[in-house]
């Protein structure tokens, strides 16, 4: 399998080459050249475990990690020990028809352990065999970082320098971050919002000689590794909730990067049967009003809401490239010039072209939901359940809930567990949520990093400081 840009300026690369890669050389994003096929491997598939899954799935896609040691790799990161149990992502039922996905039992209680911590794993693996170094740097709304930290931490040869933005993210997320005390972990919260530290990313990235010089990669989820290893719970939820390989399925899913939702779009296209993909937004509905207009419009960092569900507070969807690309006929060109009049006029309009009219074949469903909508689908989920969602979750459930089609199973993707987001869960319940052990007093401890102001040269100027492996 080989990896291009999805705006034509990088040749063909193999997996390996383009594992610590963020943006490609072009500016655009990394992509496999080619979907493999999964339609006529449901029946062989649907009795594997866990890692036997992701083992099968992820093999064609990193197809130069010889055999063993891509097993080994994936039996070390997906243990009981690392999820809470043998299924890694548990279903609940939440109704009739109604499932909930567990994702979120990992080291930091969010979903993005499900990929990040196979990302450490491969890091480490790769960077041992060529000898390098690896300073990532990402930008949070929230749980990412966490999960980038916790993944990476005495890894050798690699540091993590995470930006957020300061005061926006809830408490226990910004603790779960700054109070970690390790050597190879810098946070840096930016005075902004979150897309000002996602721009302050991609301008480094974009500077080619910086780049090279202090060895930088990225984490988040313009990273193609996690994209790949999100593909394989959607598979899985599938056979937890099916009993045959004719049946279909619905999936909702909390989107701001579209990072997670891509994933899903990716397995529908290797012939998982997906009939629709359920997009919920926040009160920040630039991709909602994309699938409902044609019309994508990125937000000023003033027009970006901050909201309950901050990890979704994002204004430009850095995933939503990927997607596009699929939709209008994997054609580079077009993808240039749509992100040149993105970044000239801050949105491109599809509505009167064919890519918008031919959308439907994708499968996509979209909503957006409120503060009240959450705090309301909180209290009923609870009420009729016992089961206690986050705030983003509880977005996803209540756009399935409106969106889905009757007659299919309806499968909500957990994305965090609620102690995450305790104050909106006392707002909606009066109670507060348990807590995992270890994690009781977390907002107490001291907590480590430096604030800065939306500045890419102090940025640069402070990773050049403590980065290594520098020439």
């Amino acid at each position: 399998m080989h990896y291009v840009s999805t705006r034509g300026g990088m040749a063909p690369r193999p997996f390996t080459e383009v594992l610590i890669e963020g943006l490609a050389p072009d500016g655009g994003l990394i992509i496999p050249e080619s979907y493999p096929s999964a339609a006529d491997k449901l029946a062989e598939w649907r009795p594997l475990s866990y890692p036997e899954l992701a083992f099968a799935i992820l093999s064609p896609l990193a197809d130069d990690v010889p055999a063993a040691d891509l097993r080994q790799l994936i039996d070390r990161t997906y243990t009981p020990e690392n999820f809470g149990s043998v299924d890694i992502t548990p279903v609940k039922p939440l109704g009739e028809a109604v499932y909930l996905l567990g994702l979120s039992y990992g080291p930091t209680l969010a979903f993005k352990d499900m990929a990040m911590q196979l990302l450490g794993n491969l890091f480490e693996y790769v960077l041992a065999k060529t000898g390098q170094c690896l300073n990532i740097l990402g930008a949070t709304s929230g749980d990412t970082g966490s999960s980038a930290e916790y993944a990476m931490r005495g890894k050798r040869n690699v540091s993590v320098f995470m930006l957020s933005p300061h005061g926006k993210m809830s408490p226990f997320q910004t603790a779960q971050m700054f109070s970690l005390d390790e050597p190879n972990i810098f946070n840096i919260a930016v005075r902004g919002v979150f897309d000002d530290c996602q721009d302050i990313v991609k301008a480094v990235s974009n500077d080619a000689e910086f780049k090279r010089r202090y060895r930088i990669g990225t984490v988040n989820s313009i990273n193609w590794a996690r994209v790949a290893a999100q593909i394989v719970y959607y598979f899985k939820a599938y056979f937890a909730v099916t009993q045959t390989n004719d049946e279909e399925i619905a999936v909702a899913v909390p989107s701001g990067n579209f990072g997670n939702i891509l994933a899903g779009h990716i397995a529908r296209q290797m012939g998982l049967p997906i009939r629709q993909l359920i997009l919920a937004t926040n009160e920040n509905n630039v991709l909602d009003e994309f699938f409902r207009t044609g019309v994508y419009r990125a937000r000023s960092r003033e027009q970006v809401m901050h909201t309950s569900s901050p990890s979704m507070d994002i204004s430009k969807a850095s995933n939503f490239e990927r997607f596009v690309f699929d939709a209008v006929g994997r054609d580079p060109a077009i993808i240039h010039d749509l992100w040149r009049q993105l970044d000239d006029q801050g949105f491109f309009d599809l509505s009167g072209s064919v890519y918008f009219r031919d959308l439907e074949r994708f499968g996509f469903s979209t909503g957006a939901s409120t503060h009240a909508d959450r705090l309301a689908t909180i209290r009923r989920v609870y009420e009729d359940t016992g089961v206690i969602i986050d705030t983003h979750t509880a977005d996803g459930v209540k756009v399935g809930l409106e969106q889905r089609q009757m007659g299919i199973p309806l499968i909500c993707l957990e994305t965090a567990l609620p102690a995450k987001f305790e104050e909106s869960i006392v707002a909606a319940l009066g109670r507060k949520p348990d807590r995992p052990a270890g994690y009781e007093a977390i907002e107490a401890k001291p907590q480590h990093g430096v604030v800065m102001d939306v500045d890419v040269a102090a940025v640069q100027g402070y990773i050049a400081e403590h980065a290594l492996g520098v020439e």
